[in-house]
């Protein structure tokens, strides 16, 4: 099963934490092992198997779900989503590929070293113009690690023509993004109170989406958005800088 990073009180990154267990309505929390025998000696029911730590309160009020796990829906579920939206469409990508892209008409293109940058249009952009139009934003960070994985160099290679239909896509280094404690799951963040957190299988094709309006975790999502989004590079420049060490 994977743990999810949920959040930390912790400046250094060291304890405590939250953890969310997929799958499960599990929370796994990381802290100081309780050792004073005076505390211990007043638990009640204890198994063998059971330890015991200490956490801030405070890390519960911020980062701890306050309603069930939400199921996995398929994609498609929040596809109105992307038209009902009132003012931001927001992506956080992380993975180092993508089974949609290699599946792309475009992936033996840019195998073959062809440009990539303009395709013929399709029904993601006309939607994207046609939103834009009314003054709603889509926006995208996507991180990249040093050098960049072939799944990243396709998306630099390929991102002008959502640029060029409205999309505001920028990027942000691995190293950064960790440095950030940015999560590494991708979603999408509707209106700042809309969460659909993507589940992939080993071979990066999506499984589904978990979608909530949790208050702690949409909460956290809009605090990763404004963290990565301070830092972030547009498309055009990061891509340059990448060419420049390649």
């Amino acid at each position: 099963m994977t743990l999810r990073f949920l959040g930390t009180t912790s400046d250094d990154g060291d304890c405590p934490t939250l953890y969310d267990v997929e799958g499960t309505d599990e929370i796994l929390v990381q802290g100081e092992r309780e050792t004073d025998p005076e505390h211990l000696t007043q638990l009640r029911d204890v198994k063998e198997s059971e330890t015991f730590v200490r956490i801030p309160r405070s890390l519960l009020t911020r980062y701890a779900p306050r309603s069930d796990a939400p199921e996995l829906q398929p994609f498609s579920s929040i596809s109105h989503l992307f038209r009902d939206f009132k003012h931001t469409a927001w992506r956080l990508e992380t993975r180092r590929g993508y089974a949609s892209d290699r599946n792309s008409p475009k992936w033996p293109l840019f195998l073959a070293g062809e440009d990539i940058a303009r395709g013929p249009d399709n029904a993601w952009r006309e939607n994207v113009r046609t939103q834009t139009a009314q003054g709603k934003r889509f926006e995208r960070v996507r991180l990249v690690d040093e050098p960049p994985t072939q799944g990243q160099e396709f998306l630099l290679a390929s991102a002008s023509s959502n640029v060029a239909a409205g999309e505001d896509i920028r990027n942000l280094t691995r190293a950064q993004a960790r440095q950030l404690r940015l999560p590494d799951h991708d979603f999408w963040l509707f209106d700042s109170k809309i969460l659909a957190r993507f589940a992939f299988d080993d071979e990066d094709t999506t499984l589904g989406v978990y979608v909530t309006q949790e208050p702690a975790e949409v909460l956290a999502a809009c605090q990763v958005r404004d963290a990565a989004w301070h830092h972030a590079v547009r498309t055009e420049e990061f891509a340059g800088r990448v060419r420049s060490t390649m």
